[in-house]
Order: structure tokens, then sequence, then C-alpha cells
């Protein structure tokens, strides 16, 4: 096969056979073909698009690319959640201890932040003695004793799509729904599960600024999920504002507790329910019941203690450490250094996700680039969320740093200057999109 006949067959808008998907991802691997010719052809996806076929057989071929995880020692049907990102996105350390107390085995291979959206990994990682770097063959022992086990993604799990997403990120070519779908599938069906939920964020902290973009993707991802034999739910969430009340990795970590300890924290527990439900759904544990009931028992479940018995398991099945009250302990411990104020009177109409995220960031919790260090202290905590009325001069959020490290004035007033700028006010109270927008399947 010819590779240029391949980039000018899409060029004029034709569909790629098989064959011609076949040969590509074997030469992005193998390093056959290069990287100026994978780019022109990934410019004429973005262009010219994909069907559900091409789009199918991208995903699986990807997939196929490497090592593929077999979860056939789960009882029952593997399920996995992924979110395409967020902020303030706690919820897997409360997804997994959750469906476990219904009989629902979890692996999680889950990335470390970038950018301005936070890493699950890392959030793990800020608690004590508690080991990320898991080789698949412990999996199964950890599956016998709680049901659990999280991990970094491996290298070798899809490597077609971390080239073409390299080769995405620096050429313009991010923003194509085959690409962005056959992405995510590609590593949800390389993880092993049977049984998909998609939480699709949407807003200003998401890669899906608007609901028609989040319904788009999501159609696409069950359209390959059904062609690939996969059960897919997709569950669209709001980011307009940063979920829950903390963001940062030591700050959630410990959000995670106060809710599992029962803290009523709506939004997080509308979103972590919605997914959860489902994916007990699709692994054939709802016990009869119905999908509302079964939302309203996840309610339940996740702050009468159930859940953080079955968290505090993960912690410890893992190798954490945890305090004579089952709290986690942590690497290092927040530690406020300055209050925003509100700049006047009125409703808050709108936290800017993104804007706080790069705020985050600014502050140390998160990377501008990959070999940046985190400071697993640090972070934002939200007084006040959007919908709620403040005076001049009320606090509006506290930033801290971690206790392990010297203030530091520049990041301080850097993210100040970020978030001063996130907030938007409103004399009139405004509408605030529900925490869960709707759910496609």
């Amino acid at each position: 096969m010819n590779m240029q006949d391949i980039i000018l067959k899409k060029r004029y808008g034709k569909a790629l056979s098989d064959e011609d998907i076949d040969f590509f991802v074997k030469g992005v691997v193998d390093k056959s073909i290069p990287d100026y010719q994978i780019s022109a052809l990934l410019m004429a996806i973005v262009l010219n698009g994909m069907d559900d076929r091409e789009m199918t057989e991208l995903t699986i071929k990807m997939a196929e690319s490497g090592r593929q995880n077999d979860l056939s020692y789960i009882d029952g049907i593997p399920v996995d959640k992924h979110s395409t990102g967020g902020v303030g996105d706690k919820c897997t350390p409360l997804v997994m201890p959750l469906v476990a107390t219904f009989g629902v085995s979890t692996v999680k291979l889950s990335g470390r932040g970038l950018g301005f959206t936070g890493g699950t990994v890392d959030k793990f990682e800020s608690v004590e003695g508690f080991n990320v770097e898991v080789p698949m063959s412990e999996f199964p022992d950890l599956i016998k004793k709680c049901n659990m086990a999280i991990s970094g993604q491996t290298p070798d799990l899809a490597p077609a799509d971390k080239v073409l997403y390299a080769l995405r990120d620096v050429t313009g070519t991010i923003d194509s729904i085959p690409l962005i779908a056959s992405s995510i599938m590609s590593k949800k069906i390389a993880g092993g599960a049977h049984g998909i939920v998609l939480d699709v964020t949407c807003g200003h902290g998401a890669f899906m600024k608007n609901l028609e973009e989040a319904v788009k993707l999501s159609e696409a991802m069950i359209r390959i999920g059904k062609l690939a034999g996969r059960e897919v739910v997709a569950v669209i969430t709001d980011m307009n504002q940063p979920l829950g009340r903390n963001v940062g990795n030591v700050i959630e970590m410990q959000e995670v507790f106060e809710i599992l300890s029962g803290k009523h924290i709506s939004d997080v527990e509308n979103v972590v329910c919605a997914l959860a439900a489902n994916m007990i759904m699709l692994a054939g544990k709802n016990e009869g019941m119905s999908i509302d009931e079964l939302i309203d028992e996840c309610k339940v479940r996740l702050t009468d203690g159930r859940a953080l018995e079955k968290y505090k398991e993960l912690i410890l099945s893992q190798g954490g450490h945890i305090n004579s009250n089952g709290s986690p302990i942590y690497v290092d411990y927040p530690n406020e250094c300055m209050r925003i104020s509100a700049s006047q009177d009125g409703y808050i109409s709108a936290i800017k996700a993104d804007m706080i995220g790069k705020a985050s960031v600014a502050l140390g919790a998160g990377r501008k680039v990959k070999t940046d260090e985190i400071d697993y202290g640090a972070g934002i905590g939200f007084y006040v969320k959007a919908g709620d009325y403040v005076k001049r001069g009320d606090a509006l959020c506290a930033l801290y740093l971690g206790s392990k490290h010297t203030e530091d004035e520049d990041r301080l007033f850097e993210a100040a200057e970020i978030i001063s700028d996130a907030y938007e006010y409103s004399d009139i109270k405004p509408d605030i999109a529900p925490s869960v927008i709707e759910v496609l399947k």
C-alpha cells in the first residue's frame, strides 16, 4: 500500500477501507510512516470526517496496537468509567467504592493531570504509601481483596493512540469528533471493559464547550461501542464551574473522605450516583432496581458508611496509610495562604472552570509540562458557587499551598489574578445548569 494514496483518498472525501486503516495504524506504531504523512492524514480526517465503520475500525486497530487487558477473572460483566476531563473531578475515588458495595468490580487505568484538568493518579498518589504503578499481573489479587484496582496507564496500552494524540496536540488536529471518539474508545476497549460509562463533560472547563458538541461526541462513542460489541452509556455533565467545593490533589481527596463520611455536596453526589448507577446496570448487579431507584440507593450508600468501608479497603490494598479514624494520611497538607473577595454585590453567574484549573496549575497543583513537579497540598477551596448571592468583600475562595512548601508570593498572585477573571456577576439570579444534563444510550 502507498500512504500517499491513502492521504489523497481522504483528502477527496472518500472512505478509507479497513485495509487502509490497518496499514496506517501499523505504520504509526512501527514508525514506517513519517510524522508529516501521519499529520497530513489527520488533517484530512479533521476536514472530511469518518463514517461509523471507519471510526470503529480505527478504534479497534488502535486498541489492538498494544497489550490488551484480560478481565476474565472478574465475576460478571467487566465495566469501566471514563471522564473526558474536568476541574474538581473527584468522581473516580467515589464511584469505585460505591459500585463495590453492589459487588461490581472495577479495574481503573487512569492518567496524570496535564494542563488545567486534574489527574486521578495524582490524587491517589497524594495518599502516603499508595502505589499507583501496579502491574496488570497483580490486578486479580487486588480484585479478590476489595473488588477494586487502580493504576497509571501502561505505555503498551493502545500505543498507536499515544503517537497520534501527541501529533494532534501540535498540528491543530485535536478538534475532530472521529479522532476524539476513537482515541477514548480505543483505550477503554484495550482496558478490557465490556460495559463502558462515559462522563462527557460540557462547558468552560471541558473539551466540549456546548451541549451540541457533547451530544455529537457521546453519540459517536455509543455507535463505536455498538459496532465493537460493547455497551456504552454517556452521561453528559456540567463543567461550567468546578465540580464540588475543592480543586487540587490532597484537598480533593479530603473532600472525598468528607462525602463518604456523610457530608452532602449535591453536584458531586448527583454526578457520582448517575455514573455509578449506570455502571451497576451494565454489570447486571442492580438487584431488581430501576435506574431511578438505583440512583436513590447509591445516594444512600455513598454517605451511610458502606462506601467508606470499601474506600478504606482500596487505600489499604495498594499500600496507602490511614489514621486511627480511617482517614488517609497524605504526603502533604493544604496551608491557607490567601483569600479572594467579591469585587461587587450580586449573584455569582459564572465561575469559569477552565480559568480555575489554570489558577490551580499556577499554584502548583497541576503541570504545565509533563516534567513539572506537583505541590500536592496546593489547591483552591470555594465558599460560594454559581447562583449564590454575595456582597462586595465576601470571601469567594481560599488559595492553598502545601505546608511543606515555603510560601511563594509569585504563585499566589498569579493564581489570584487568574481567579479574579473567572468570576462573573449578575443582578438577577442566574439559571444554573443541572450537574447531570442528559444521559444517552
